[in-house]
């Protein structure tokens, strides 16, 4: 038997082709091999219509080989590429072992390839869940290597970077003042108005003063502030990081022996730690101004009235603890931001899916600390 691959002697050079004739026959031509068929692949003419064999003559073909083969054959079952519904072929003037290696092609038998099941429910939630604990395991080594770090610079507070800490303490705290203070303010004539309205009908207008301070000094100004910068430095933390580890910038500091958690962890922690705190107290004076403004317009209440009952009936504990919760909501801001970042991997693409997560769970968490701070109050009954 002849060899498959093999051309036939002194035959020229050129292109393979597929050539329509009279009576539904096609005549092939040139070498319908890997190299022949460059051009002729995903050109080839339809196939007319009809459920009648078809005649391919092969007196023309000057070689022969599994990619001619194979290209006929998927030409022979045309859209539906299925084998079963392939169109017969007459072989005529066809060298014997290109005629066998052409009909074993028509007569093989190519499964598709299985589609995985879909899994179920129970398969899916034991999968979120083997992820979850993955990354609750990762997050509590990050905090863990992040701790270490912050021991090491405690032995030696040379180490720390402070113009780093004030760069991110500028970026994170007052380049913020603007947005925190119009968001505290508008905050505090919402809680006033909606106040307002209600003790108007009661005849006790003055305790407006009580519901802006308490609401504002121990909830809704740490709270928010602690969103808003979640969504602002929290975000830019993991891009930052998530950055430099697309660029192996990260890599390059471990080669060095230099701690990415030192120094790039720390310095966005130790700074957030300290403005955050700060937001808040400025997010307190703009919101209390806020609800003295709108007492003044919907309840007659004076600004000096106003300051002298808040000041009469606030203890310094309100300011304390939404300060307390301040610090809190900085390091898990701070933590999950560069956690997220330290997990990006391949390509830019993961930098946007990680800052998205970053900013998901950042404030997700923020609202779960802050429940948890109302229950454990409630009960110490503070």
């Amino acid at each position: 038997m002849a060899e498959p691959l093999a051309a036939v002697p002194g035959a020229p050079a050129t292109g393979a082709s597929l050539t329509p004739q009279a009576a539904g026959a096609w005549a092939l031509a040139g070498p319908w091999n890997l190299q022949g068929l460059t051009a002729l692949a995903g050109h080839l003419p339809p196939l007319p219509d009809g459920s009648g064999p078809v005649v391919l003559d092969g007196s023309g073909l000057t070689a022969f080989d599994s990619t001619g083969a194979w290209l006929l054959r998927q030409w022979l079952a045309g859209p539906s590429k299925r084998a079963d519904q392939a169109r017969k072929a007459e072989l005529h003037h066809w060298a014997p072992a290109w005629q066998a290696l052409m009909q074993l092609a028509i007569d093989a038998d190519i499964q598709p390839a299985a589609v995985a099941p879909k899994p179920g429910w129970v398969t899916r939630l034991g999968q979120a869940a083997l992820r979850g604990t993955a990354q609750s395991l990762a997050l509590l080594r990050f905090v863990g290597e992040t701790a270490q770090a912050g021991a090491g610079v405690l032995a030696h507070p040379r180490r720390l970077r402070w113009r780093s800490v004030l760069h991110h303490v500028q970026i994170g705290g007052f380049d913020a003042l603007a947005i925190v203070g119009l968001m505290s303010f508008l905050l505090g004539v919402v809680v006033a108005y909606q106040g307002a309205d209600q003790l108007r009908h009661y005849g006790a207008n003055i305790f407006v003063v009580e519901l802006v301070g308490y609401s504002m000094l121990r909830e809704f100004a740490p709270l928010m502030t602690a969103i808003i910068i979640a969504g602002r430095s929290g975000s830019s933390y993991a891009a930052q990081i998530g950055t430099m580890v697309v660029t192996e910038e990260v890599d390059a500091m471990r080669t060095l022996g230099i701690s990415p958690s030192e120094q790039l962890v720390l310095p966005r922690l130790m700074a957030l730690g300290i403005a955050l705190p700060l937001l808040t107290v400025f997010a307190d004076l703009t919101g209390v101004f806020g609800g003295m403004v709108m007492a003044r317009t919907q309840l007659d209440i004076g600004f000096h009235e106003f300051i002298e009952r808040f000041g009469h009936e606030l203890q310094g504990s309100s300011l304390l603890v939404g300060l307390g919760k301040s610090v809190v909501f900085a390091g898990v801001i701070s933590v999950i931001g560069c956690f997220q970042g330290f997990r990006t991997h391949g390509s830019a693409d993961s930098v946007g899916r990680q800052t998205t997560l970053a900013v998901v769970q950042a404030i997700f968490l923020v609202i779960v600390v802050d429940a948890a701070f109302s229950v454990l109050f409630n009960w110490l009954d503070i």
